[in-house]
């Protein structure tokens, strides 16, 4: 397979190619020494001839970073051909270790100049390569420690289907979709209140005609998410980002986020100072994207809302 031609998204398949490779090369380096070993066993042989004491089953799949189950089936292969042993741990009965047999012990004596020649021979490799493959994969092992490769395609489906979503300006015609993706929520979770009715069923006069926006979120024609500012009569703050609402058909593609931008965006291009927010601690994911977007917990404000047990700020200025 040309994986060059195949590209970076074949990294996996190369990966296991090269693993495949090397492993099959390490069976043949093993019976070159005549070492009773099969590549899979290394890890778990290399930690436990490293060991004064037995180790549990626990302790080796922490240590060589495999999986329990994976770590219990090598150590029965191993228990098979001899090399390793099972006893109960004599300061808790309850727990068993496992301990190298006297001919495991007799091959950590034998492979020294295996590892040797190996060592060596990896090394000059290496220094054949313009770009040392051992240190790119510790970095890139960091990388995927910080944020998984799983995190990071996710990151950029978000991208990709959020550069064909437009943010538009309320018009009448959105009206319904506004009342339908507010009122889905409200219900699914709590009731809805008189302040809901008034701003749902007569946006234009409860938040245009104040001085409010509403801003759209449309994915070929269809509304996708709704987000308002409203106008507040207040010392304290300029305007309330209210009625965020986003679609369940189209939850994870960070429609929230990129209406909060823009809504905030707006906000600075009509003076505002600051932000203020109203919601409730269930909405898990709503408090961690107002979080994102650098909201702050405050207290003691006036709220028309029974649902509403958090209030929260974003200073502008």
């Amino acid at each position: 397979m040309n994986f060059d031609k195949i590209g970076e998204k074949a990294l996996g398949s190369r990966l296991r190619a090269l693993s495949d490779k090397v492993t099959d090369d390490a069976q043949r380096i093993y019976d070159l020494y005549n070492v009773e070993l099969k590549p899979r066993w290394f890890p778990v042989y290399y930690f436990l001839s490293n060991q004064d004491k037995g180790k549990s089953i626990t302790s080796i799949a922490n240590a060589i970073g495999q999986s329990h189950p994976s770590v219990i089936k090598i150590v029965r292969e191993m228990s098979k051909n001899g090399l390793v042993l099972e006893k109960k741990d004599k300061s808790d009965g309850r727990k068993n270790i496992i301990l190298l047999t006297r001919k495991g012990k007799d091959i950590s004596i034998n492979i020294e100049e295996q590892y040797a020649d190996v060592e060596s021979a990896i090394k000059n490799t290496l220094k054949q390569t313009k770009h040392n493959i051992w240190f790119a994969i510790q970095e890139f092992e960091y990388l995927l420690n910080e944020r998984s490769l799983f995190t990071r395609v996710l990151e950029q489906k978000k991208i990709r289907e959020s550069s064909t979503i437009e943010i538009l300006d309320y018009l009448p015609k959105h009206h319904e979709d506004f009342k339908k993706l507010n009122e889905e929520w409200i219900t699914k979770y709590f009731k809805i209140e008189d302040a809901d009715r008034k701003a749902l069923d007569d946006p234009k006069t409860y938040i245009l005609d104040k001085g409010g926006k509403i801003l759209i979120a449309v994915q070929d024609k269809t509304v996708l998410g709704v987000c308002a500012l409203l106008k507040m009569q207040n010392d304290n703050y300029d305007y309330e980002l209210a009625k965020m609402a986003v679609s369940p058909k189209a939850q994870g593609k960070g429609i929230g986020y990129l209406l909060g931008k823009f809504i905030i965006e707006k906000a600075k291009s009509l003076g505002a100072s600051n932000l203020y927010l109203e919601s409730n601690t269930i909405l898990k994911p709503a408090i961690s994207l107002y979080k994102k977007l650098g909201f702050q917990k405050v207290a003691g404000h006036y709220t028309p809302y029974e649902r509403c047990n958090i209030q929260m700020e974003l200073k502008l200025k």
